[in-house]
């Protein structure tokens, strides 16, 4: 009988035990995903990111085969979402519908208690949506023009709404009142909702919203967009000029929407998550679905989404600076 030396022994049974974790491991990353995927909009229902979660989710459900949830987790700008899932466990089961709105946050923002770039990884953009001047149909303007002139006449007696302190719609509205040189207020809310209600009930004046929740009103009549933000004008409205036009030369913000995960997320599932978004953003069908609510799909790689990361946090803490606006 031949008997195995303690330290050969010791060795062998390291060895098994290696070998069975990284077995194990190997397991686990094959399984993902074995339970529902939380996608995480840092927005009350009803807005873009809500919008685009919910059709991103329906095609991702049938593709990864696990239930895909649309969760809302407003608050404070979206960074109260953004933070949520930068603390979440890095599974792969809690990822973020992320916007233009984090990287202007960056700056905005005093003290954030997450660092979007190194918290969170991204996975890919979903798309691309301008944003659109709009005033309810009842205020006495037909184009930017004829609004500049209203504002003037009475400074501070007029508003507009945005998504909440730090958005994209929030940045926009300072622009044009600095450039524009007139005066008037800034109520911040939730999501795109509650703004709209407002809007069009007619207590707040304007907003620069994307395209996608105001787009129904303006075909109904109940709102009129006099302009949109972006360097070329929107598929959804050509109609519509963009505020380069109408004489704000070199105007140009948009809003982009994609999805993160928490930064230590396992390569090997980032990788899954990409290749399985990008085939269902990309898809015939879900590029008919962005055409109609004003969206430009994209689905690129996790690198691009970085890179244009980086560049807007440095592109906007430069506007954030000239237009003084910081949140404590």
């Amino acid at each position: 009988m031949k008997f195995i030396h303690q330290p050969d022994r010791r060795r062998l049974l390291q060895s098994v035990a290696l070998a069975a974790a990284m077995s194990a491991t190997g397991a686990m990353a094959q399984a993902w995903p074995n339970k529902p995927i939380s996608l995480i909009v840092p927005f009350p229902a009803g807005g873009t990111t809500d919008v685009l979660a919910r059709a991103l989710a329906e095609k991702l459900t049938l593709s990864l085969g696990q239930t895909v949830i649309v969760e809302s987790k407003p608050g404070a700008g979206a960074t109260l979402g953004a933070d949520y899932v930068a603390k979440a466990r890095p599974d792969g089961y809690t990822l973020l519908v992320g916007a233009v709105h984090h990287t202007i946050a960056s700056s905005v923002y005093k003290k954030l208690p997450y660092d979007f770039q190194k918290d969170l990884a991204p996975i890919t953009t979903i798309a691309l949506v301008p944003n659109v001047l709009v005033v309810n149909a009842s205020t006495p303007v037909n184009n930017v023009a004829e609004l500049v002139a209203l504002l003037k006449a009475k400074p501070g007696a007029y508003n507009y709404g945005s998504n909440g302190n730090g958005t994209a719609q929030h940045l926009i509205g300072t622009q044009f009142e600095n450039m524009t040189g007139t005066d008037f207020s800034h109520i911040p809310y939730k999501g795109s909702g509650p703004l709209a209600t407002d809007l069009l009930g007619g207590q707040i004046t304007m907003s620069f919203d994307t395209v996608t929740p105001v787009l129904p009103h303006i075909k109904a009549g109940k709102l009129r967009a006099l302009a949109v933000t972006t360097a070329k004008r929107s598929s959804a409205l050509p109609d519509v000029p963009t505020l380069d036009e109408a004489g704000l030369k070199g105007f140009n913000i948009g809003t982009w929407f994609g999805v993160l995960a928490p930064v230590a997320t396992p390569k090997d599932v980032l990788a899954r998550l990409n290749t399985e978004m990008v085939k269902v953003i990309q898809s015939p069908e879900f590029r008919k679905r962005m055409d109609e609510i004003g969206a430009e799909a994209i689905g690129d790689s996790a690198e691009h989404m970085a890179q244009q990361i980086r560049s807007e946090t440095e592109k906007f803490a430069k506007l954030v600076k000239d237009a003084k606006v910081t949140i404590e």
